[in-house]
């Protein structure tokens, strides 16, 4: 038989709901911000991936275009035709000066990786694949959740997990699965934080207002990423991105050939 003391020093403390409503929503920000930027990084690797790929088969397809218009301004000497010839040259050359101007940093796109990776104290490193390996996304996912800055309760200690998260993001970034091995290794043998200590009422919801704020900024950044051009064509091979530039690659190639057989045709080769 208890005594109304005992009864009294079991119940459960008023704000021990509120720590778990904390606690779960900072579980779920974190899986969502994980997933933010699994995705980010994909759309990027695409992105950057797709004009190296297919950047000069872009090209070439707009220098035959050029030259197919000046084969038929040259044969019909029609200003309309010679218009035409004009603006798909203009398209293909590239704009006066910006290199010179910019002393060899950056260009209309912005700045040149080596010009990124000499700032950045980085070395020149471009994904090798649009979507980093499985055992990659495992280390990373793990590293994030256990070292994610919001489950610090100390400035310091938050400090000290937004710079190894950084580091934790670019070698996930590149997909360096040994970079990502030592950093989890790093992580293991590191510091532990303090226990959390019970927060008052009025601060846990202040920290849940926050994680609601910090959540709506990242659907926000995924809607973006969603909406892009980029993240369109990921939907169209969801399970094999880089096998999908393959796919353009023989399109483009295909498209190359055509206007080849067209250009000849206009100037007699065949």
């Amino acid at each position: 038989m208890t005594t109304p003391e005992a009864d009294q020093s079991q119940a459960p403390r008023p704000e021990e709901r509120l720590e778990q409503a904390v606690r779960a929503a900072e579980q779920a920000l974190i899986e969502y911000e994980i997933a933010v930027e699994t995705f980010r990084v994909e759309v990027e690797n695409f992105s950057r991936l797709h004009e190296q790929r297919l950047g000069p088969l872009y090209l070439r397809i707009e220098e035959l275009d050029a030259e197919i218009a000046e084969a038929k301004a040259a044969r019909t000497g029609d200003p309309e035709d010679i218009r035409r010839a004009a603006e798909a040259r203009a398209r293909v050359l590239p704009m006066p000066g910006v290199e010179d101007l910019l002393h060899g940093w950056m260009d209309g796109d912005g700045l040149f990786p080596e010009a990124v990776a000499m700032l950045t104290d980085q070395p020149v490193r471009p994904p090798q694949r649009v979507r980093p390996s499985e055992e990659a996304r495992k280390l990373y996912r793990e590293l994030a959740r256990k070292a994610h800055p919001d489950l610090a309760q100390e400035e310091d200690e938050r400090k000290r997990r937004e710079e190894f998260l950084s580091r934790v993001n670019a070698a996930y970034a590149r997909g360096d699965e040994t970079l990502l091995a030592e950093l989890a290794a790093e992580w293991a043998a590191g510091p532990v934080p303090p226990e959390r200590r019970p927060s008052p009422a009025e601060e846990l919801y202040a920290r849940l207002e926050w994680l609601a704020q910090r959540k709506e900024l990242l659907t926000l950044v995924a809607r973006e990423l969603e909406e892009g051009a980029i993240a369109g064509m990921l939907r169209l091979a969801p399970d094999d991105p880089d096998g999908l530039l393959d796919e353009i690659a023989e399109r483009l190639r295909a498209d190359i050939a055509q206007r080849e057989a067209e250009l000849a045709g206009l100037l007699g080769r065949d």
